[in-house]
């Protein structure tokens, strides 16, 4: 066994074990810790296989950007554990046998019949000139062209709708009328008034 099949080994164990205590951890800010660690592993299992390019936006993207506003949100949240763990008891059932039929789905997918070493062989290595940066974008833009331009518009819908969301017109809301401050007359808004000022036997 090789030095490279070694760390493959410890690389994927640790994903795993990770991503298992992420399930089972009963607090919601270790469950993000043991994500993020999760991650580190896969970068890590990525950058073997000559995809530094995806290794290093995973860790930047969602270690650097996504798990640290899940951790601000956690924090912020005041999470009632008692329900939670009703909710848990109540959806276990459903939630077993969800799980079970995504495994064998994934067996049936991911399995040696489709992926094995008979169909798929390991690719050759490649020398240090190489650039996976250069062939992804190959083939995102000739080989998955329209994928890649439809997730491109379904994210802009999803923003666009975002922002309508948020901002909703409100009946409580005051607007300035511009036309209406520009025409505006000093005679209409300013009245001069004499005032006279008392005397001293008034006083």
């Amino acid at each position: 066994m090789s030095s490279e099949q070694i760390i493959f080994y410890i690389l994927s164990f640790w994903f795993i074990a990770s991503s298992l205590a992420m399930i089972f951890a009963r607090n919601a800010a270790k469950a993000v810790l043991f994500l993020v660690l999760g991650f580190f592993s896969a970068a890590s299992i990525w950058i073997l296989l000559e995809a530094e390019f995806l290794a290093i936006t995973l860790i930047l993207v969602y270690v650097g950007a996504v798990m640290v506003l899940f951790l601000f949100v956690i924090k912020m949240l005041n999470i009632d554990k008692s329900t939670m763990r009703a909710k848990f008891a109540e959806y276990l059932p459903l939630g077993l046998i969800v799980a079970l039929i995504i495994i064998a789905e994934m067996i049936l997918v991911l399995g040696s019949a489709q992926f094995g070493l008979e169909v798929m062989p390991s690719p050759a290595r490649h020398g240090a000139d190489y650039s996976n940066i250069t062939v992804l974008a190959m083939q995102l833009y000739t080989t998955y062209v329209y994928p890649f331009e439809l997730a491109a518009v379904i994210l802009l819908i999803a923003i666009i709708a975002a922002i309508t969301l948020v901002h909703k017109k409100e009946t409580t809301h005051k607007k300035q009328n511009v036309s209406e401050q520009v025409n505006v007359r000093a005679k209409d808004r300013v009245r001069l008034v004499s005032i006279v000022s008392p005397t001293k036997e008034e006083k």
